[in-house]
């Protein structure tokens, strides 16, 4: 792994506007969810009391009512559409795939309700057996299914010994719910061995994603797991497969390789990769399968879960169709490959229209943003029924060797976004690289990221949120927080690489917020008239190319403590974040803060006393 020295600078607007995974046990449901592997996807009726959108079958235009707000446009639901393998757009109650889930969604009255438990054990997904933290006793842990509108209620009971933890709803904006984000330091303090917490929230969005803890590195020993919400799709499909995870995988645990990765040598290279928690190598394992039936048609949801690799997926012999970027529905288009950043998932539909026999699905690591001693053998087998029980003996696609974000993704309900004030109305924040004895309060030689000269370093034991529910506005430094006080506004974020540092490109997440990914190159940006301000793709994860720029925009729509941060495990964990405050003075009266007190104290009580300390960000 390459380390570099970049910068990072924002711009504000200032203008208003207007067979894959098994379930977790549910203790109480109420909606039917979609099946893993051989029924068909259910098709709920949601209840339609939130819409805002009228039902009729046409075509209709939404402008804000600033000139600097995002405008949509969109089709209109038709009340009477509902969702089956040959109706795939629609969904019900007056929603369907034209509604804009920003402003308007469905509202159930349904509770599906999942408990998590998180146990030290040793597994052995590929032959290999070491320590995993296991979500109910599997790796990677169970599926969250819910339909759109529906409540999701999860209660996590932390049975570690020595680790705290926490859940974090990767994706999920968490609208008006921000105490539900599950973010160590930021939203909440960890949960402490022997307690539990429940996190509810609203599925105003579709599509999947994946939960996985928000605690140093912790995720890369175990603690993840796919989330399937049930909606609407850009094309037809027979049956749904489920989630299937990707994810690197090493030897030693996530924790021994992130105090490697802090050294100047940085972090070994992974011993192999999983897909949907197993793989082959020189110790055992096997290979993940999947079954399809000739002349049918699936959907397959792709995730990477990875702490330090990205991939290009591909199926030999068959093209995928894309249908969903994270968690925006995308007007189809056809690969032979997809580049899948950490963090990223795409939705996509394949057709079992090949001969019958086995084919490879294949997860090549780019070199140009990680290493895997078992790359060129990341695969799985989708055998088609009646196909002799042998290995594939199909060919590879020609793979692409670089870390480029997929070009073709124009999200289905159309939002531009307002050029008035980009030039003209912005700030700059510099990050930067350092190594060395000062780069570290305990005098070690250690890696660190620093934003104007401050590494991103919460505390477990008073998170943002605490500030808020106290009326503390004395944030230290170190918090790298960022106000952000005016609601709807736009804004605009540059990340820009410092020119002549070579380092590998960055995964960027946001927490509570679809960015408008309005531009990525190589070199300096400088040249706003070259971002795409018509329709641009949105999602929650882009790639900050090696030794270029990337620019995001989002509105001020959602108050909470939000972070932004590279997914890079190590990268995070040696300070490559920053955090937003949203809204603050909304907050209270927005969700509740009642039960921070009470949980911070029952982990200051646990933490005094516990044998391990933080000694990175601790996200």
């Amino acid at each position: 792994m390459l380390f570099s020295k970049y910068g990072l600078f924002l711009a504000f607007g200032l203008g208003t506007s207007a067979v894959v995974a098994p379930r977790a046990k549910q203790a109480t449901t109420s909606s039917k969810a979609s099946s893993v592997s051989s029924t068909k996807t259910s098709s709920p009726v949601p209840n339609s009391s939130s819409s805002s959108i009228s039902s009729k079958a046409s075509f209709s235009a939404a402008s804000g009512t600033s000139s600097v707000a995002p405008s949509s446009t969109s089709l209109v639901a038709d009340s009477s559409c509902s969702n089956t393998p040959f109706t795939r757009q629609c969904w019900g109650g007056g929603f369907s795939i034209a509604t804009d889930y920003d402003t308007s969604w469905p509202v159930t009255g349904k509770t599906v309700s999942y408990n998590l438990e998180i146990t030290n054990t040793t597994m052995a997904p590929d032959g290999f057996e070491r320590i995993v933290f296991a979500v109910n006793g599997q790796y990677p842990g169970p599926t969250i299914y819910a339909n759109w509108g529906d409540t999701i209620s999860v209660t996590v009971k932390n049975s570690l010994q020595h680790n705290g933890t926490g859940i974090h709803w990767h994706g999920i904006r968490q609208m008006n719910s921000g105490q539900m984000d599950g973010t160590s330091g930021v939203t909440e303090c960890p949960i402490p061995p022997g307690a539990s917490r429940t996190y509810t929230w609203l599925a105003t969005q579709f599509g999947t994603s994946w939960y996985h803890s928000h605690y140093s590195s912790q995720y890369g020993d175990g603690v993840v797991g796919p989330i399937v919400i049930n909606g609407p799709a850009t094309a037809n499909y027979d049956y749904d497969l489920g989630a299937m995870t990707i994810n690197d995988w090493y030897y030693q645990t996530a924790f021994q390789v992130n105090h490697n990765a802090q050294t100047a040598t940085g972090p070994p290279t992974a011993d192999n990769a999983l897909i949907n928690g197993t793989m082959t190598s020189s110790y055992g394992g096997s290979y993940n399968k999947v079954t399809l039936q000739k002349g049918k048609k699936y959907r397959l949801r792709l995730i990477n879960t990875s702490v330090d690799n990205n991939f290009r997926v591909s199926l030999d012999n068959h093209n995928l169709t894309v249908v969903q970027a994270d968690f925006v529905p995308t007007k189809p288009y056809v690969a032979e490959t997809i580049f899948m950043a950490i963090g990223q998932r795409y939705d996509v539909i394949i057709n079992a229209n090949q001969d019958v026999n086995n084919y490879w699905f294949r997860a090549q690591v780019m070199t140009d943003c990680g290493d895997n001693t078992n790359n060129g053998n990341i695969k799985s087998i989708f055998s088609y029924s009646g196909a002799a029980n042998a290995d594939p003996a199909s060919t590879s696609y020609t793979i692409p060797n670089n870390c480029n974000d997929e070009t073709g993704l124009i999200p289905y309900v159309v939002k531009n976004v307002p050029s008035t004030n980009f030039a003209t109305q912005y700030s700059a924040i510099d990050i930067l690289l350092d190594f060395g004895p000062s780069a570290a309060s305990n005098g070690e030689n250690v890696i660190r990221w620093n934003v104007n000269g401050s590494m991103i370093d919460i505390d477990w034991e008073k998170p943002t949120l605490q500030y808020v529910e106290s009326g503390n506005s004395s944030y230290p430094t170190e918090l790298n927080l960022i106000t952000l006080p005016k609601a709807n506004e736009l804004h605009f974020w540059v990340i820009q690489a410092v020119t002549g540092i070579g380092f590998a490109p960055h995964p960027i997440h946001l927490h509570g917020h679809d960015f408008y990914l309005m531009g990525s190159g190589s070199g300096t940006f400088s040249d706003p008239s070259v971002l795409n301000y018509n329709n641009p793709p949105r999602r929650d994860v882009a790639m900050l190319p090696s030794g270029g720029w990337l620019v995001l925009a989002f509105s001020t729509d959602n108050p909470g403590a939000w972070l932004m941060h590279c997914h890079i495990a190590w990268h995070v964990s040696q300070g490559l974040a920053v955090q937003f405050l949203e809204r603050a003075t909304e907050i209270p009266s927005t969700f509740s803060l009642t039960s921070i007190e009470s949980e911070c104290s029952a982990w200051d009580s646990w933490y005094a006393t516990s044998p391990y300390k933080k000694d990175d960000s601790g996200l």
